[in-house]
């Protein structure tokens, strides 16, 4: 048992005090990412005399300290010194102006948001508008600062027009550094509000500015901030390409500390791709920067990856060196972050390696120096990160009072100082201490607050932090799962909280998706699924928690939710799961299978049978949970039949779906692509063209095969015809990671992300948006228990509004019969989609060729089934 923490001092206490520094730091990484902005303009006077031959009481010498403090991460004395500076310059309102818009920065920084959009707004009114041509230069800086300021209070829209403006007055000015930074920051933007098309088509100018760009410095500079905001995006090809263009123009420079910020770059994005051992390679070499700030977060992203990799030997060998660099730091904001982050790697370092070391206290000693730098420079959010975190160190050696007064103080701090994205760490910290002491009230009362807060930064929280990928499932998913196990605790819950969990999971499987694509996923109209059949579809909503599945299911005609809970623990479904799908994958494992399928059943529909009996329903809408999106639910046995055989189904990637009208009585027409032939790595699937020519005697059909299925065909024919149904049948693979999503074209392969922009090109020109998207011939990635999430990516990203896919992969003879007997199902009067397809599915039940699951249970129906 390690010695407990020693309880803190009043006046201990007293010292300590809020935090974040970006969302990265949050999470526990050492990047962030924000907006490209150029270099600040110089006030129009001569320069000082240096400090030590003059008093520094002039605003010419406070605005060099204000710099000096700014650059150091010292935001507070940054703010004193510009505030006295702007008050020096009185009488001289040009000079004013500038001031005020650097300190309207250094307030940014601090959470000042009110005092930062006075500053700004009165800058701004100082200039002029529309300024005089002389002051252009000044107002676009401006501009890009209330653009900053914008966008960190969630106003992407107008953080938009504003970069569009300064992007037109550099481009007036001819200042191509200012053109290129303001270019980038409307492609992060752009990038918030989900417009990937239109982010993509403000990136591809970058590239061409940058191409035409003679001097190595702004090349450099300017594809490194390309680089980190692609693989914000997640297109860690591009990125990794522009990085390796900044490396290669930094190393032609008389400045070293170029080569090790990209080289620092390169390692994230290696990191991104799971590539540790090069990313090991550029953070060895980005450390040795003479800049220290860069050198640190080398050092601290380094510690991260050897945890990762469990290596541990290397991990015990760096981390005291990097504390000992990190203790004798001038104190700033960002030391203070970094020492932090440094204490959350050591965590990890102590909880899962044998050694145990370094202790719980020893990791506190860190902290509480990092607390007390944090007080030097009177910085609240420094201060509020570094207290939960001490915080955290108690509760984690079970000290829950001192654990509950730090971990109140941090939270206070940070709502005070409007620090969301620290703000719902704390308030899920407190949740976990209350419930630790079986305060179940107050609990669930600070597991809302966060669930609140994170709803408030659910656009923000992935779209701007360009490192969320790695902790998604330790720092936000949690904060969702534990508050619907508060709120489903007891035999019988309350239909209020059955209502608030099954809000929750909701909320949860959009962050999820958000997560997967680094934006926001629905827009556009949406309703609820229950709205949408409210005559015959019971919506089931299975919930996998640690002890117990839960299911939630709304019936036909019923107010009231059925709520049922299953004594199962997480790991036993989960591992069921996993073995009912390597099972019925086997031609051969029939009564396997069977069997598997059948306790499935008895978990997911066996304790809402007479339920589901008594209100008539004929079709289940699934909101799978988690490893239950891998379920071939078709293929579930009740000891006689297949679930198939007695109601329809289908699944939704959450409650809401873009509203759409019925295929039933629209004209079928349909574009469909497909690959027969051996291309690059993927073998010939001979049967495309017997599917596709089943099609075309159904329906109106244009068709693109092989060679004639490019990226650039497929997408000519979807803005140019109408067509209701695109049929994809190509080698396609779902994966947890949205970059390793992929369809093949002839030409390419195309991911998730291309995808959706190909798809949705044609929104400007078609008059109805696609219905429905069939991928024949996919699967999902082989050991990713996850990988259905890119199928739920898919269906929802692709702009079309209901996607029929396969699981796996399905012989091609199986596939392209299926296939044909859904399209006839389809062309009847009055057929919706999900009785098309159980008809299919019945229909190979039936045929003694084909009856094995394996050849019918792979394809399901997502998105809206009528």
């Amino acid at each position: 048992m390690a010695p407990k923490l020693l309880p803190l001092s009043r006046k201990r206490l007293r010292l300590l005090g809020y935090a974040l520094c970006s969302a990265c730091l949050v999470l526990g990484l050492s990047l962030g990412q924000h907006p490209a902005l150029p270099k600040t303009h110089q006030l129009s006077i001569d320069t000082p005399a240096p400090p030590q031959q003059r008093l520094a009481n002039t605003p010419a010498q406070l605005i060099e300290q204000g710099k000096i403090h700014y650059q150091a991460g010292r935001y507070a004395a940054a703010v004193d010194a510009w505030t006295q500076a702007a008050q020096g310059y009185e009488n001289q309102p040009l000079n004013q102006a500038i001031v005020l818009n650097q300190l309207s920065l250094a307030q940014q920084e601090l959470g000042q948001w009110q005092q930062a959009k006075d500053n700004i707004r009165l800058s701004l009114e100082m200039i002029g508008d529309p300024p005089a041509p002389e002051n252009l230069s000044i107002y676009a800086q401006a501009l890009n600062t209330l653009g900053s300021l914008q966008l960190s209070q969630g106003n992407p829209e107008n953080a938009l027009k504003t970069w569009e403006q300064t992007t037109q007055i550099y481009t007036q000015l001819g200042d191509d550094i200012g053109r290129i930074g303001s270019l980038i920051n409307r492609a992060q933007a752009q990038q918030v509000l989900g417009l990937y098309l239109q982010s993509r088509k403000t990136l591809e100018k970058v590239t061409a500015d940058l191409d035409q760009q003679a001097s190595p410095e702004i090349r450099a500079t300017g594809y490194r901030s390309l680089g980190n905001v692609l693989r914000l995006v997640g297109d860690l090809e591009d990125a990794e390409k522009y990085l390796k263009i900044s490396l290669k123009d930094a190393k032609t420079t008389v400045a070293p500390q170029e080569v090790h910020t990209t080289q620092l770059s390169l390692g994230n994005t290696a990191r991104a791709r799971r590539a540790y051992n090069d990313a090991i390679g550029f953070y060895q070499q980005a450390a040795q920067s003479p800049i220290p700030s860069t050198q640190h977060q080398a050092q601290l992203n380094l510690l991260s990856v050897l945890i990762e990799k469990k290596d541990w030997d290397q991990a015990q060998q760096i981390w005291p060196q990097i504390e000992q660099e990190l203790i004798k730091h001038p104190p700033s904001r960002r030391n203070v972050y970094s020492q932090v982050n440094l204490v959350k790697s050591l965590v990890r370092l102590n909880r899962d390696s044998s050694s145990r070391t370094p202790a719980i206290r020893d990791i506190a000693d860190i902290t509480v120096h990092a607390i007390q730098q944090a007080n030097e420079i009177a910085d609240p959010r420094a201060q509020a990160y570094a207290l939960g975190n001490l915080g955290h160190l108690y509760e984690l050696d079970k000290q829950w009072t001192e654990a509950q007064k730090l971990t109140e103080q941090a939270l206070f701090l940070a709502q005070a100082h409007n620090a969301s994205e620290i703000s719902y760490q704390w308030q899920w910290q407190l949740g976990r201490i209350m419930d630790a002491q079986q305060q179940t009230d107050m609990a669930t009362s600070a597991y809302r607050g966060a669930f609140q807060t994170l709803e408030h930064l659910r656009k923000d929280l992935v779209a701007t932090n360009a490192e969320a990928q790695f902790t998604f499932r330790d720092s936000v998913e949690p904060v969702y799962r534990e508050l619907v196990d508060l709120l489903l605790r007891g035999s019988n819950p309350s239909q209020d909280n059955l209502q608030q969990a099954r809000k929750v999971m909701e909320s949860l499987q959009l962050t999820e998706l958000d997560n997967f694509f680094r934006s926001a996923c629905l827009d556009g109209q949406i309703i609820s699924i229950e709205d949408i059949d409210q005559q015959s579809a019971a919506v089931v909503y299975p919930i996998l928690l640690p002890d117990r599945l839960e299911l939630i299911a709304s019936l036909p005609q019923q107010k009231a939710l059925q709520y049922q809970s299953i004594p199962i623990p997480r790991q036993e479904v989960e591992d069921t799961i996993d073995q009912f799908r390597k099972q019925i994958e086997k031609p051969f494992a029939f009564i396997e299978s069977k069997e598997l399928g059948q306790t499935i059943y008895s978990w997911l529909i066996q304790p809402l049978k007479a339920a589901l009996d008594e209100s008539q329903a004929d079709t289940l809408v699934f909101v799978l949970d988690g490893d239950m999106r891998n379920i071939p639910l078709a293929a579930l046995y009740d000891g006689n039949q297949y679930l198939i055989e007695n109601y329809a189904l289908a699944l939704a990637p959450g409650m809401q779906l873009i509203n759409t009208q019925p295929l039933q009585g629209r004209k079928l027409q349909v574009i469909a692509a497909g690959i027969s032939e051996a291309r690059h790595h993927y073998p010939p699937i001979k049967y495309v063209k017997k599917e596709i020519d089943k099609i075309r005697q159904l329906v109106t059909t244009e068709v693109l095969l092989d060679r004639g299925f490019t990226s650039a065909s497929l997408r000519q024919q979807i803005q140019s015809l109408p067509y209701p149904i695109v049929h994809l049948a190509t080698h396609g693979k779902f994966s947890s990671e949205a970059e390793k999503t992929v369809l093949l074209a002839w030409d390419k392969e195309i991911n998730v992300n291309q995808l959706n922009e190909l798809l949705r090109s044609s929104e400007q020109v078609r008059p109805d948006p696609i219905e429905l998207l069939v991928l024949s011939a996919c699967e999902t990635a082989t050991g990713d228990r996850r990988a259905a999430l890119g199928l739920a990516g898919v269906a929802v990203q692709a702009g079309a509004r209901s996607t029929l896919a396969s699981l796996w992969k399905v012989d091609d003879q199986s596939t392209a019969l299926l296939i044909g007997d859904f399209y006839a199902q389809l062309v009847q009067p009055e057929t919706s989609k999900v009785k098309a397809l159980q008809q299919a599915q019945i229909a190979m039940i039936n045929n003694p060729d084909f009856r094995h699951p394996l050849h019918w249970s792979a394809f399901v129906l997502v998105g809206n089934w009528l």
